[in-house]
């Protein structure tokens, strides 16, 4: 787990997951912005837990995918396999 600052969370989404970058930078910017504007530091808190939670799954590739199915499924508006399987009128 990288340290829970701005610069060691880029550094470990630059390792693991590169494409991210351009969305860490924007929300960095979005949550600098919206601390600044309301004076408040859960902003940068919000990002921090963010990205770390971020960088704790991704580190692990078939632990980010097993977890990626569900949201394909939700994303998608689809029921899930189990829902699809049970006979009509019936809960899954």
């Amino acid at each position: 787990m990288p340290e829970l600052t701005p610069d060691a969370l880029r550094a470990a989404v630059s390792r693991i997951a590169p494409s991210r970058l351009p969305a860490l930078t924007q929300h960095l910017f979005e949550a600098t912005t919206y601390a600044q504007r309301t004076r408040s530091l859960a902003p940068l808190r919000a990002f921090v837990h963010s990205w770390a939670v971020f960088t704790a799954i991704e580190r692990h590739p078939q632990r980010a995918e097993h977890l990626r199915e569900p949201e394909r499924i939700v994303d998608a508006g689809e029921q899930a396999p189990a829902a699809r399987r049970a006979p009509s009128g019936q809960a899954a």
